[in-house]
C-alpha cells in the first residue's frame, strides 16, 4: 500500500454538495489516507468566500463597528454543511469561542484561520478520519518561516498508522501563537504534509482541469498539460502562467514527490502530473512545446558602446546600478558591444531616469535609449531541445503574421525561447504560437 496526501481547496468545500464530492474521491483510492482542507469557498458568482468574511469581521470590530451578521453568514455556512451531511460533530461551542474571541479583538491570524480549523472538523466527521489540529505540527521559527524538521518529525508522529484531515493555512509560532500563511498557504501546507510523510503522491484537487498550455482568457479553451517537469513549472511561472505557489512546490520537488493537480469536479480526468524528470518517450500527444506564457509591462534599457565586449566589469558595472535601486533585471540579451536589460515598467518608473543617469556617468555608452510598451511571450519545452529549427519556425510563424519580433533570447538549459513584442501584438502572439505548435497537432 502507498501513501497520497490529498489536498483540497476552497471551490471543492464550498457546500455539502462539494463535500460528498470529496468523499467519493477519498474512497475510490483506499492509499488516499491524509486530508488536507481549505475554508469554504465561493458557492455561486457573487458569493463569499468564509476566510473573507473572517476577515471582514476583524475589520469591523477594529472600526467598531458591528460584526453580528457576517458572523451569522459564516456560522450559517458550516451548520448548513453540519446538517445536510447529518454529522455529529457539536461546532457550536467552536463557533461560540470565535464569535467571542472576535468581539474581544482577538489577533487577526487566529480569526483568519477558523476557517480551515472547523472544515477540518466537519470533514473528518463526514469521511470517519482522524481530525489533527494543524497546530498541533505545523511549526513555525521566531522570523516566521516554517521549522521543517520541527514540523515534519511531529507530523509523521501524529498521522504514523492514522487516517486523518488537517487544516491547511496556519501553524503556530514557538510560543504558540497562531500564525497563518500567504493567501494559498493550504497549497503550502498540503506540499509540507506530504514532503513529512514521504507521501508516494501529493494530489492537489481544485476546480481546474490542470495546468493550462496557454491562459484561457487568451486562447479558448486551451489543452491541459498532462506531463510537466518541475523545471518547466517554474519557467512558467516566472513568465506569467498561473500556476501553483512556489512554496506549495518546492518541499515536494525537494523530495522527489510527485504532484498531481486534480479537479473535484472532474475527478475521472488525470489532471497534471509534475515530477523532476520524464522519459523522452513520454509526453503530450507528440507536442514538444508544453506550454506558452507571457506577460506586459516591461521596458527594455539597451546600452551600446564600443569596445564593451572587452570590458568583463562593464556588464557587472550596469547590475550594480540597478541594483542599487532594487531593481530586477529579467532577461539580459546581447551581442558584440551592445545590451539590453528588460526591466518591469511598474518597478522602475520612479527610478527609471536616474539608472539611466548613472549608466551615462559610469560607462559613458556611445549610445543609451529606453523601448517601453514591451511584452514577453514564451515557449517552454523540454523537447524543444531535440527539435532542430525550432526557433527559426517560431520567428518566421510571428514574422508572417504580422506580429514585429523586437528581442530574442533563450534560457541556458534550453527549455524555452522567449521573444519581446509591442503590447498591442502580445494576444495575437500568444493565439499564434498555441494555434501552430499545439493546436495543429491534436486537431
Amino acid at each position: 500500500m502507498g501513501l497520497k496526501v490529498c489536498k483540497f481547496g476552497g471551490s471543492s468545500l464550498s457546500d455539502a454538495e462539494q463535500f460528498k464530492k470529496v468523499k467519493s474521491i477519498i474512497e475510490a483510492d483506499n492509499d488516499r489516507k491524509v486530508v488536507v482542507v481549505s475554508a469554504p469557498g465561493k458557492r455561486f458568482k457573487g458569493d463569499h468566500k468564509v476566510t473573507d468574511l473572517l476577515y471582514l469581521c476583524s475589520a469591523h470590530v477594529e472600526y467598531g463597528v458591528s460584526f453580528d451578521y457576517i458572523f451569522d453568514l459564516i456560522a450559517d455556512r458550516f451548520n448548513e454543511i453540519r446538517s445536510d451531511l447529518g454529522l455529529q460533530t457539536d461546532i457550536g461551542p467552536d463557533l461560540d469561542e470565535i464569535r467571542a474571541g472576535i468581539g474581544k479583538g482577538a489577533d487577526k491570524e487566529w480569526i483568519a484561520s477558523r476557517g480551515e480549523y472547523l472544515s477540518a472538523k466537519l470533514m473528518a466527521d463526514f469521511l470517519g478520519y482522524e481530525f489533527l489540529d494543524a497546530a498541533l505540527w505545523l511549526k513555525f521559527k521566531y522570523d516566521g518561516t516554517v521549522d521543517e524538521e520541527e514540523s515534519y518529525g511531529s507530523l509523521y508522529a501524529a498521522a504514523e498508522g492514522k487516517r486523518i484531515v488537517t487544516p491547511g493555512f496556519f501553524g503556530v509560532m514557538p510560543g504558540g501563537k497562531v500564525k497563518t500563511l500567504t493567501r494559498g498557504g493550504s497549497d503550502v501546507t498540503g506540499a509540507l504534509a506530504a514532503a513529512a510523510l514521504e507521501a508516494d503522491v501529493y494530489e492537489n484537487w481544485t476546480d481546474v482541469p490542470g495546468i493550462l498550455m496557454a491562459d484561457p482568457s487568451i486562447v479558448p479553451n486551451p489543452k491541459p498539460i498532462k506531463l510537466i517537469t518541475y523545471a518547466e513549472l517554474r519557467e512558467l511561472s516566472f513568465l506569467g502562467a498561473k500556476v501553483l505557489h512556489a512554496g506549495s512546490v518546492m518541499p515536494v520537488r525537494e523530495k522527489n514527490i510527485p504532484l498531481n493537480i486534480r479537479d473535484t469536479n472532474a475527478p475521472s480526468q488525470p489532471g497534471t502530473l509534475i515530477l523532476n524528470s520524464i522519459s523522452d518517450d513520454d509526453g503530450d500527444d507528440g507536442n514538444f512545446i508544453t506550454g506558452i506564457a507571457g506577460k506586459k509591462g516591461y521596458s527594455v534599457i539597451t546600452v551600446l558602446k564600443s569596445g564593451m565586449s572587452s570590458d568583463p566589469e562593464a556588464l557587472l558595472k550596469i547590475l550594480e546600478i540597478t541594483a542599487a535601486h532594487n531593481v530586477n533585471v529579467e532577461y539580459i540579451p546581447s551581442g558584440i558591444d551592445i545590451v539590453s536589460l528588460v526591466v518591469s515598467a511598474s518597478k522602475t518608473e520612479d527610478s527609471l531616469y536616474s539608472i539611466l543617469a548613472e549608466i551615462q556617468k559610469v560607462l559613458k555608452p556611445d549610445n543609451i535609449k529606453v523601448t517601453e510598451h514591451m511584452a514577453i511571450v514564451a515557449a517552454v519545452g523540454r523537447k524543444m531541445v531535440y527539435k532542430p529549427g525550432t526557433s527559426g519556425k517560431i520567428f518566421a510563424t510571428l514574422g508572417e503574421n504580422g506580429v514585429n519580433i523586437r528581442m530574442i533570447t533563450q534560457g541556458p538549459e534550453e527549455l524555452d525561447i522567449i521573444v519581446g513584442v509591442e503590447e498591442k501584438d502580445f494576444e495575437q502572439a500568444v493565439r499564434i504560437l498555441y494555434n501552430t505548435f499545439i493546436k495543429e497537432k491534436i486537431s
